[in-house]
């Protein structure tokens, strides 16, 4: 299931392009709650007892807290969506464990590397003329994920996995392949000129240089001294062909590659200034809100309420932010599901690197300690890419770390033991409900893709009006809904969708605009 799973979310998009970015997150969302309601009927047929970690126990409370801070968001429907994408990244992480657990590590964590490269291969398409609908022009060359910056997040997040399979790799073949891959997604680092993702990958291979010298110390293993260059020959290729060989990028700048180098850490201009003052922004939503926050994935409602004139995170025209997602995890985090809860999720991850940390001192073989090793990496990377980018809040990101850190972890010592029997009240409470939970989420990704489907085929106003009662948590859909009522003069249908638009995104001027003609006027909040 999650190999599967992780070729799935890959390649999963949707040709609707009236709903960019949404035609690439709903299909991905969709197939990350797929694999989890997978995991979770695969993984209960034989299992008698929920055993339960410190890290298990802090992740749990985590997603308790956000649950608690979904009951009282102002869009239920985003903070349903974000909480269930929690859901389905922490199941996949138990799952992962429990299948690296019983022996199966290493064909995981190839199939997970694999689908890395996968998603890889499609970035490199496009930018090599490819075209597809599949493809959006916007942010290219996003290929199956619609933007350069997610599958630069996803490239520096999988790259030590990647490394790691090249130095351990049995065959020649293996090693080729891997090589191979290194090359990718070397190459599509450099194209997609993230700064988060270059940020992160410099972590990473900190991280990796500093432990392969303690390896190479300590174990002798010639695989060390003759792979390690080999990862970074083909690497280097790769940087030098995505620079030298002709694409079909059409970047402003002369010396694209060149100017992010020089500007990946410029903070006083650009983007970099523009995060500055949207982390400082977004804190004020802590300090307001510090116990739960204003409810997962509803930072895009309240920031506009706190957010001073001229704040380069609002759209000017449409009293929005630009993006449905802060430029960072970590401030999202604080904001959206208060202070206890990222207290909790640091702590977890802290828990996991102490694990890591202990693993390679006790490690009795090379394959043991880089695999510790490659958990303390994919951790650096992903804490430095959730600190510039939105990366846990998407589903992609979230299958692929969290079945990462699931696969590499090691044992730890079981804090709580519950019974998981169906013939107890609690066993059947906990089987059936996480179940149910899954199907849930999945029904709602599946309603999502088919209001798209039945929106994008639509003519007249009642086909319209069907989509928005399958996705009534679509803004875009309630939104086009009024206009068309505006430009038919027909108040009953501005009134009732632009309303419901409203009441999603309270701060957006754009309903208040088609309703003012129909008499409704309210301050903005």
């Amino acid at each position: 299931m999650l190999q599967a799973g992780a070729i799935a979310i890959v390649l999963a998009a949707a040709t609707y392009k009236l709903f960019e970015l949404d035609r690439y997150f709903v299909p991905k969302e969709l197939a990350l709650h797929l694999t989890a309601l997978g995991a979770i009927i695969a993984g209960v047929r034989r299992a008698r007892r929920l055993e339960l970690t410190r890290v298990d126990t802090l992740l749990g409370l985590y997603l308790l807290l956000g649950i608690v801070s979904a009951a009282f968001a102002d869009n239920h429907w985003a903070a349903a969506r974000a909480v269930g994408i929690t859901f389905s990244g922490l199941v996949l992480f138990r799952a992962a464990r429990a299948t690296a657990s019983a022996g199966s590590r290493w064909p995981l964590v190839a199939a997970l590397a694999a689908a890395i490269v996968l998603a890889c291969s499609t970035s490199l398409l496009q930018t090599y003329g490819i075209t597809s609908d599949f493809f959006s022009l916007n942010r290219a060359p996003g290929g199956t994920f619609g933007n350069r910056n997610f599958i630069a997040h996803l490239a520096a997040i999988g790259a030590p996995v990647l490394l790691l399979l090249l130095v351990l790799a049995p065959r020649a073949r293996s090693m080729l392949l891997s090589s191979t891959g290194v090359a990718i997604l070397s190459a599509v680092l450099v194209l997609s000129r993230s700064r988060a993702a270059m940020l992160a990958l410099i972590a990473g291979v900190i991280v990796l240089a500093l432990g392969t010298w303690v390896a190479q110390r300590r174990f002798r293993d010639s695989r060390l001294s003759r792979r390690v260059p080999l990862a970074a020959a083909f690497a280097a290729f790769g940087a030098a062909a995505a620079i030298l060989v002709p694409n079909t990028l059409n970047w402003k700048s002369d010396s694209p590659y060149l100017d992010t180098v020089t500007g990946v850490v410029n903070y006083r201009e650009g983007s970099g200034h523009g995060r500055l003052v949207q982390y400082a922004t977004s804190l004020k939503l802590a300090v307001e809100h510090p116990l739960l926050g204003v409810g997962p994935g509803n930072w895009a409602v309240a920031y506009p309420k706190v957010a001073a004139k001229g704040d380069p995170s609002i759209d000017r025209d449409g009293g929005m932010t630009a993006n449905p997602w802060p430029s960072s995890d970590w401030v999202a985090m604080i904001a959206e599901r208060g202070i206890p809860a990222t207290l909790a999720f640091v702590l977890a991850l802290v828990g996991l690197a102490v694990l890591a940390f202990g693993a390679m001192r006790n490690a009795l073989d090379l394959d043991e300690f880089l695999a510790s090793l490659a958990l303390v990496a994919t951790l650096a990377a992903t804490l430095v890419v959730g600190s510039f980018d939105a990366s846990l809040l998407l589903a992609t990101p979230t299958l692929f770390v969290f079945a990462l850190l699931g696969a590499l972890t090691t044992p730890a010592a079981v804090r709580m033991s519950i019974p998981l029997s169906t013939a107890t009240a609690r066993g059947l409470a906990i089987v059936g409900g996480s179940i149910i939970v899954a199907m849930l989420l999945s029904l709602r990704s599946a309603t999502q893709l088919a209001s798209m489907a039945m929106f994008s085929s639509a003519t007249t106003v009642g086909a319209y009006d069907r989509a928005s009662i399958v996705d009534p948590g679509s803004y875009r859909i309630q939104m086009r809904i009024a206009e068309i009522g505006a430009e038919r003069g027909r108040c009953d249908l501005v009134k009732r969708h632009a309303m419901r638009a409203h009441e999603l995104f309270p701060s957006a001027s754009e309903p208040a605009h088609l309703l003012a003609p129909c008499g409704v006027r309210f301050k903005r909040r």
